[in-house]
């Protein structure tokens, strides 16, 4: 590692987000992917609403998902796939 690493996300931060309100699509805003923030953000909402919860739960299962993945990531790892390759999904 370099003396002039310096972290631009947090794997520990963008997992704890997403594990706790990933179902808003939170994380994804943390890591700078607004459209896809945008869209857990509606489809947690707007089809929470039109599915009786039954979007919100999918949505929030990603979420649960993706905070499970971050924080078994390491944080060189997180960052090379997450902010450089910009690797939106899982």
């Amino acid at each position: 590692m370099s003396d002039f690493y310096r972290p631009t996300r947090s794997h520990v931060a963008a997992g704890l987000i997403a594990l706790f309100l990933g179902s808003l699509g939170l994380h994804k805003f943390y890591l700078g992917y607004f459209r896809e923030g945008f869209i857990m953000l509606g489809v947690s909402i707007l089809g929470g609403l039109v599915s009786f919860g039954i979007a919100s739960a999918a949505v929030g299962l990603i979420g649960l998902i993706e905070g499970v993945i971050y924080l078994l990531t390491s944080q060189r790892d997180f960052e090379e796939t997450y902010v450089l390759r910009k690797k939106e999904w899982f």
